[in-house]
């Protein structure tokens, strides 16, 4: 397994080993004393899995009284991942970064305590999975509109955005909740 540390602090790409033969292919997608070595330490309590038709964009999302580290990954298709830094005492506070996650590649993104995370489905399809280091809490849900000129995240061209109506009147940074 090979860890690359992002530009922002605590964000991570974990590129797991693939051992593919005429079968197909093996691939470990997670194991707590070898993560802990790489400097993932959360004790993961609860798995998400969403599957998400060509152009949804779901995001950015975060819980702020009941913070969510979070190991993402795809098991079918391709997303553009997007994390942004809302540790208002952060060098890299409402930065952010993104990378391509899909099923060839296997790579996953370690998104810390107080980041947003989002994603943007470009393939037909996608399942997206997700393990977080806390439960779920409802009423703890807070966001970040996905095309803030603040932040200024460069979303991939493609069709057009599809976006719930709850994420269409999330705040921007300059209103955001930070940690």
């Amino acid at each position: 397994m090979e860890v690359v540390e992002l530009a922002l602090e605590g964000l991570k790409l974990v590129k797991p080993r693939r051992f593919p033969d005429a079968r197909g292919f093996f691939q470990q997608t997670y194991h707590y004393e070898q993560y802990a070595a790489a400097g993932i330490e959360s004790r993961f309590v609860q798995d998400n899995w969403s599957r998400s038709t060509a152009g949804v964009l779901r995001g950015l999302h975060y819980q702020y009284r009941n913070p969510q580290a979070k190991l993402v990954s795809v098991m079918r298709g391709e997303v553009f991942d997007v994390a942004v830094d809302m540790r208002k005492n952060s060098p890299t506070f409402g930065k952010w970064e993104g990378v391509l996650l899909n099923e060839e590649n296997g790579h996953q993104l370690f998104v810390p305590r107080g980041f947003a995370h989002g994603f943007y489905v470009l393939s037909d399809t996608v399942d997206f999975m997700y393990k977080c280091d806390d439960f779920y809490a409802p009423g703890d849900e807070y966001g970040v509109i996905w095309n803030d000129p603040d932040i200024g995240i460069e979303w991939p061209d493609g069709a057009e955005k599809l976006i719930s109506d709850k994420d269409k009147v999330l705040p921007g940074m300059a209103d955001a909740l930070a940690f």
